[in-house]
């Protein structure tokens, strides 16, 4: 498993930024192999992070690789004010099975 986290500094969005950004959560949702995803945001500093969950380092290499999601990445400075990356592996996940996770179900066929 891995998890790919975008953390950005919000600027001024507009109808062109909402419009790609959910086309390309719905093109990663679509993605063989996508587990699903969490936002947090950090009141202090006022980032917020977006982790994604993938079942494979192939999985994530195709939104790495879409042509919506190489544009969005040339964009970003209109909207950003600034960004971070980080693709991690999983080496393990646990908990009391309280709350819901993306990685506490079994993987879609």
């Amino acid at each position: 498993m891995f998890t790919s986290t975008f953390t950005f500094a919000a600027g001024d969005y507009d109808d062109e930024f909402h419009a790609l950004d959910a086309r390309i959560a719905e093109i990663a949702r679509a993605i063989p192999g996508y587990r699903g995803e969490e936002t947090w945001e950090n009141t202090a500093t006022g980032l917020i992070s977006n982790v994604y969950y993938w079942d494979s380092m192939e999985s994530l290499q195709q939104l790495m690789s879409h042509p919506q999601h190489r544009e969005a990445k040339q964009a970003q400075a209109r909207w950003l004010k600034g960004y971070q990356v980080v693709i991690a592996e999983v080496m393990r996940s646990y908990g009391d099975g309280g709350i819901p996770h993306p990685l506490s179900r079994p993987p879609e066929d």
